[in-house]
């Protein structure tokens, strides 16, 4: 069985530290490394690949370090976030020149399959300056596969695709982990691990928040406190019959902008209610305006961004 492990792995650059007491395994199927952008997410990949060394900590391919090991390259396929290509060749040109360098027997061979792999066969001979991002992600695809690497590790590889390019790549990432491939992709949406991801690793802030499966992970964000900001044609007497109801933990008037708790001003402007039973209170307030006589006008999250969900989860 293929396996990258993680082993209270840490890496700072000067005082910034990016990724802080990592121990995590990967191992076949498909994973998905999810968390904001500057969870530390890169900087772990770019660790299992090889190409850049711990602070602290170990990172090990079957048993063996990744760092300064030139062999487990031949085993690693890696596609960065960074754009940065040689644009002054065709695509073709650039997938060969990267199985030449792996010393593959027949590289034109390799490289025409990770290009139709790819399908990538009909631009092959374009030059890479004229690929839109989707295209170039593809290329970039197309390198790492080239050598048939039982491990890949792709960074944020579906920026820039259109809706049949990330169909096109789903399908190849899960026919991939059916075959027994490990496969890890990162991402900072959680759409894109549910409909891919056998199993989800959290980041946040450079530390490992949580990981499971996705019913796991999604259990983990729902249960947690959730805010909501809602208007409604009276205010104060919602907010009564929501404390009576019983799910949530606070109810706040909102006076120019800001929570004023206890507040008697008859001109509030809302309502901040902390929910703690989430799925309680979706289901129950249009009933509980609707037996008052309440108009409801508006109900938004308050903090529904994957900063706060993840460092929810960092806080557990």
């Amino acid at each position: 069985m293929t396996a990258v492990v993680l082993q209270q792995v840490s890496r700072w650059f000067g005082n910034v530290v990016a990724v802080n007491d990592v121990t995590m395994t990967i191992g076949p199927g498909v994973t998905g490394l999810l968390g904001p952008n500057g969870a530390g997410k890169s900087t772990l990949i770019h660790m299992m690949a090889g190409f850049l060394a711990p602070s602290s900590g170990t990172v090990t391919l079957d048993g063996e370090p990744v760092w300064q090991n030139e062999q487990i390259y031949r085993r690693i396929g890696l596609v960065p976030e960074r754009e940065a290509m040689y644009d002054v060749v065709t695509g073709r040109q650039f997938v060969l020149a990267n199985a030449e360098l792996h010393g593959l027997p027949d590289a034109a061979a390799a490289a025409a399959r990770a290009l139709a792999t790819v399908e990538m066969t009909d631009a092959q001979d374009r030059d890479i300056s004229t690929y839109s991002k989707g295209m170039k992600q593809r290329i970039k695809m197309a390198t790492a596969l080239v050598h048939d690497p039982p491990v890949l590790l792709l960074d944020e590889p579906f920026n820039g695709m259109d809706p049949r390019q990330r169909l096109q790549l789903i399908d190849l990432l899960r026919a991939m982990g059916a075959e027994g491939r490990t496969v890890l992709f990162s991402s900072h949406i959680l759409e894109e691990v549910e409909r891919l991801a056998d199993s989800i690793q959290v980041m946040v802030a450079g530390r490992h928040a949580a990981s499971g499966d996705f019913r796991e992970i999604r259990r983990l964000m729902t249960e947690r406190p959730h805010q909501y900001t809602v208007r409604s044609s009276d205010d104060r007497a919602l907010a009564a019959a929501v404390i009576a109801d019983g799910s949530t933990s606070g109810v706040e008037l909102i006076k120019d902008g800001a929570a004023v708790a206890g507040s008697a001003d008859l001109g509030a402007a809302g309502l901040q209610v902390q929910a703690t039973d989430y799925a309680r209170f979706i289901r129950l307030l249009p009933q509980v305006a609707a037996r008052q006589g309440i108009r409801l006008y508006d109900v938004v999250p308050a903090d529904e961004s994957l900063e706060s969900v993840f460092s929810y989860l960092v806080a557990r």
